[in-house]
C-alpha cells in the first residue's frame, strides 16, 4: 500500500521492501520544504516499521533521482548553512540500523548525490548521472568529507574540484556504485536485491552493516573490538540457533530478530 507523506513523497511497502519516492519530477525532484519534510517522515517511518527490512530510496520519473537543492528557493530565503537537520543523511543526523539502497533513475546532482552517497548500496539506471555541482554554483559540500572513503581519493577530488558528472558506467567503475541496470529495469532489479537482503537474519544483517562502517571511524585493532562487541548478542541469539537447525533439517529458516 502507498501512502503520501506529503504532496510530493511516497512511502510503499512491498513484499518487506519500503520505497521512499521523491515525486516531483517536473522539478527533477528538487529538494524543496516539502521534500525535505518528507524525506524526513519516511525515513522515521522506515526506522520504526517492523514490515519492512530495506529501505530504497529513489525518485519518480526516468530524468532524475534528485538533482539536489531547490536553488529558487534557496535565492528566496536566503540561505546560507543549512542546519543540520536540513535533510536527513543517514548516519549522519539519523541513525537507520537496516540497510538502505538508492535506486538512482537519472541525475543525482548535489543533495541527489549526498542522498545517494548516504546509502548503504547504489543500483542505478544506465543513463543516471552523478555529480557534486556545488563549486558552480558558489554552495559548499560539507557532507562530502565520507566520499573520499567510498572511492579513491583522487576521483574524490575530481568529482568536488570540477563539478563535472560521473556517467553510470564511470560511478560503478570507481566504486560509488554496485549495479548499473537499464533502466526499464532499475525497481525491479532493485527490489531483487532488497529481498535477497531481508531474507537474510534480520540482526546478523544490522551488525553486518555496523561492521562494514568501522573502518571509516577507527584504527584496524579498535575495529576488531568494537566489531566482537557488535556480534557478541547476535552469537548468543535464537536465530544463531535457528539458522545451523534450519540448515540440519534441510528447511528455510525461521528468523525472530532475537
Amino acid at each position: 500500500m502507498s501512502e503520501t507523506l506529503t504532496d510530493v513523497v511516497t512511502y510503499e511497502v512491498v513484499d518487506g521492501v519500503a520505497w521512499l519516492t521523491i515525486d516531483r519530477p517536473a522539478a527533477r525532484n528538487a529538494l524543496s520544504r516539502d521534500v525535505r519534510e518528507g524525506l524526513w517522515e519516511g525515513t522515521h517511518r522506515f526506522v520504526a516499521d517492523d514490515s519492512a527490512a530495506v529501505l530504497v530510496l529513489t525518485g519518480a520519473g526516468d530524468k532524475a533521482f534528485c538533482a539536489g537543492g531547490d536553488l529558487k528557493e534557496m535565492a528566496e530565503t536566503s540561505l546560507e548553512i543549512p542546519p543540520p537537520d536540513f535533510l536527513p543523511q543517514f548516519g549522519r543526523n539519523v541513525e537507520v540500523p537496516k540497510p538502505t539502497i538508492a535506486a538512482v533513475n537519472g541525475v543525482a546532482y548535489a543533495g541527489g548525490f549526498l542522498l545517494a552517497q548516504q546509502c548503504d548500496l547504489v543500483v542505478a539506471a544506465e543513463h543516471a548521472r552523478f555529480a557534486v555541482t556545488e563549486v558552480k554554483v558558489g554552495r559548499g559540500s560539507p557532507w562530502a568529507a565520507p566520499l573520499s572513503w567510498l572511492v579513491p581519493p583522487r576521483v574524490a577530488l575530481e568529482i568536488l574540484l570540477t563539478g563535472d558528472p560521473l556517467d553510470a558506467a564511470r560511478a560503478r567503475e570507481v566504486g560509488l556504485v554496485n549495479q548499473v541496470v537499464p533502466g526499464a529495469e532499475l525497481r525491479g532489479r532493485t527490489q531483487e536485491l532488497a529481498r535477497r537482503i531481508a531474507a537474510n537474519a534480520p540482526l546478523s544483517v544490522r551488525a553486518a552493516k555496523r561492521t562494514a562502517y568501522l573502518s571509516a571511524e577507527c584504527t584496524r585493532a579498535e575495529a576488531y573490538e568494537r566489531a566482537e562487541e557488535i556480534w557478541a548478542p547476535v552469537y548468543r541469539s535464537a536465530d544463531a540457533q535457528e539458522g545451523p537447525a534450519a540448515f540440519r533439517d534441510k528447511r528455510t529458516p525461521v528468523w525472530k530478530g532475537r
